[in-house]
């Protein structure tokens, strides 16, 4: 038997840090993913009985974002739909600018939520109890956070010893409170344009997108000539594309349709080490901690949009 290895400070630190996040999501009611549990996949091409808005002008983002957007009375909403008919649109001050198309549990918005407080954030979500996850998350750490920038400490396990409290650090609320990020239940193979103003968005991510392993289900893949179009449509030249899988025939498809689109072009991978997203791209989403334990291999590919039409 070899010798049991010497546990460090730093290592006692990190376990009493973790267990405490486990108490503190406790007491802010953080919601656990056993409850929410769903198929790892749902047919885009099936009818989920979504709720759309006809178009961007139609969206009511006080709903997700009521730190930003005054909530809409049936008065405004009547005037945004006479304004998109006479030709009229009101610019509003914050739009979205993130949207991940399949966002799962959200951690890769968790993540860069306090990484990019000043911009608003949207994940994309078809699966139901999924999205309510997310919902519930979000929801719990702004409150959380709240309390927190409100001087709320939340208390401390009573079983911790004096020693190990030392090695709690100060918890901070996070930049922005969380009050920039939200999720949506909808189907982006079909609805983007109805959310989304052209040129709107300035990051685009498709991580670990479900692979459609048969031949015959390969029209259903997320990324697509006909897809890209419609990316190319909602994304500002100089937006950025992320994609990601464990699955190299899926890398090559989505590289091979993304190199022959004329509306985008390879971002070199000396130019992503610069771009702090790239590493929560990795490693953020509950997908890609599992290909991390399991030793497995990320293909990672960006993509910049180029000045040109889209339609």
């Amino acid at each position: 038997m070899g010798r049991k290895r010497k546990r460090t400070k730093n290592h006692d630190a990190v376990a009493v840090a973790a267990a405490t996040q486990v108490e503190f999501n406790k007491a802010a009611g953080m919601p656990k993913k056993k409850w929410y549990r769903q198929r790892a996949h749902a047919n885009p091409f099936s009818d989920h009985a979504l709720d759309y808005p006809l178009s961007p002008a139609d969206m009511d983002w006080s709903i997700h974002y009521p730190a930003y957007f005054p909530q809409r009375s049936e008065s405004q909403d009547d005037l945004a739909r006479d304004d998109t008919m006479t030709g009229d649109k009101a610019v509003p001050l914050k739009r979205v600018e993130f949207a991940d198309i399949g966002c799962g549990f959200g951690g890769l918005l968790i993540a860069l939520a306090p990484m990019f407080p000043d911009t608003l954030m949207l994940g994309m979500e078809i699966r139901t109890s999924v999205t309510q996850y997310v919902a519930d998350k979000i929801a719990a750490l702004r409150i959380q956070h709240e309390q927190l920038a409100a001087g709320i400490n939340m208390p401390l396990p009573a079983h911790l010893k004096p020693e190990e409290l030392s090695l709690i650090p100060p918890k901070e609320p996070a930049p922005g409170g969380y009050h920039n990020v939200s999720v949506i239940r909808g189907n982006a193979m079909k609805f983007l344009p109805n959310f989304f103003e052209k040129g709107q968005l300035s990051k685009l991510f498709f991580l670990f997108p479900d692979p459609h392993f048969k031949a015959r289900k390969h029209k259903a893949r997320i990324i697509s000539q006909t897809l890209l179009a419609e990316y190319a449509y909602v994304l500002r030249p100089g937006g950025i594309i992320y994609t990601i899988t464990d699955v190299k025939d899926l890398y090559e498809w989505m590289k091979k349709h993304l190199d022959e689109s004329p509306l985008f072009e390879k971002i070199p991978e000396d130019d992503l080490e610069n771009d702090p997203v790239v590493e929560q791209v990795r490693t953020a989403t509950e997908e890609g901690k599992k290909v991390e334990r399991n030793n497995g291999n990320k293909w990672l590919a960006c993509y910049r949009r180029l000045e040109g039409p889209s339609r």
